[in-house]
């Protein structure tokens, strides 16, 4: 089985509709370049920049059952196309960041809100958003077949245990939504991630020169190891440049099984009954 990914590494129009019709544009294109899913950076809807004072946040806040997300609903029948669509959701009591995936036959699969928010104590940061409280594994339904899919948001990825709980649940892809500088320590994250958990990560960003953001979007593939390799291999797929474009890059659905079935790495010698400091409240 081969996935085609499309990472739509766009810069956002200003407004909702103009979002919206660019990203309907960017959908097509990746149809028309055999995309079996669709992926956007972080929070579409506002291209990532939203008011923090609460009216205005609330002004600026997408139902995902309005109009902008059921465009995308649609549009993924239409198209015989799974989308990842991202928005500031709205929420009570306040909004949250979101990600609604739908299925090639425009059945919403999840929606996942970030459980990690960037509350740095900054006067643009996440503190005014709601997180979400728990990580989704969907069953897609792709052309070839059926491949296990969950999301992590960002600054998800910074927390190791975010990779974990969705390969635990059985996650074979993590669609990332990204909206901040993709640089060597962030990309060695995802590098990271993919190794310890054997699995695919695909994470797409804003292009510069939007701010703080510099494109970079990857697919990692989480394949280590290979039978006919004296060595380890790299593990990315594509790595795209901090250009406007939709990127493609496929992944290999059979050489990831193949190779969770013959490897250890993540699973068979877990102890779980060791981690448990791992959720205790503490400070450094």
């Amino acid at each position: 089985m081969k996935l085609s990914i499309a990472f739509l590494q766009l810069l956002p129009t200003g407004s909702l509709e103009g979002n919206m019709k660019k990203g309907i544009k960017a959908c097509l294109q990746a149809k028309e370049n055999g995309a079996d899913i669709a992926v956007f950076p972080e929070m579409w809807s506002c291209g990532y920049a939203f008011p923090h004072e609460t009216a205005g946040l609330r002004e600026c806040a997408v139902p995902c059952d309005g109009s902008f997300v059921k465009q995308f609903s649609e549009l993924a029948a239409e198209l015989d196309m799974a989308i990842a669509i991202t928005l500031l959701e709205q929420h009570e009591p306040k909004p949250r960041n979101t990600v609604c995936l739908f299925d090639r036959h425009g059945k919403l699969q999840y929606r996942y809100s970030k459980v990690h928010i960037c509350d740095f104590g900054e006067a643009d940061d996440e503190s005014v958003l709601d997180a979400g409280d728990t990580f989704f594994v969907a069953d897609l339904d792709a052309k070839e077949g059926t491949i296990k899919v969950g999301s992590m948001i960002c600054y998800d990825r910074e927390f190791p245990e975010s990779a974990r709980i969705l390969m635990l649940k059985g996650a074979e892809l993590l669609l990332v939504p990204n909206a901040c500088p993709m640089e060597l320590n962030r990309l060695a994250q995802l590098r990271g991630r993919a190794y310890e958990n054997m699995l695919a990560i695909a994470t797409c960003n804003y292009p510069s020169p939007h701010p703080d953001c510099n494109g970079h979007s990857t697919l990692f593939d989480g394949v280590v190891y290979l039978p006919e390799l004296s060595g380890s291999r790299d593990t990315c797929v594509l790595e795209t440049d901090e250009g406007e474009g939709v990127y493609m890059a496929e992944l290999d659905v059979d050489m990831l099984r193949d190779y969770r079935r013959r490897e250890v790495w993540g699973l068979k010698n877990r102890r779980p009954e060791l981690y448990g400091e791992i959720s205790e409240k503490r400070c450094i």
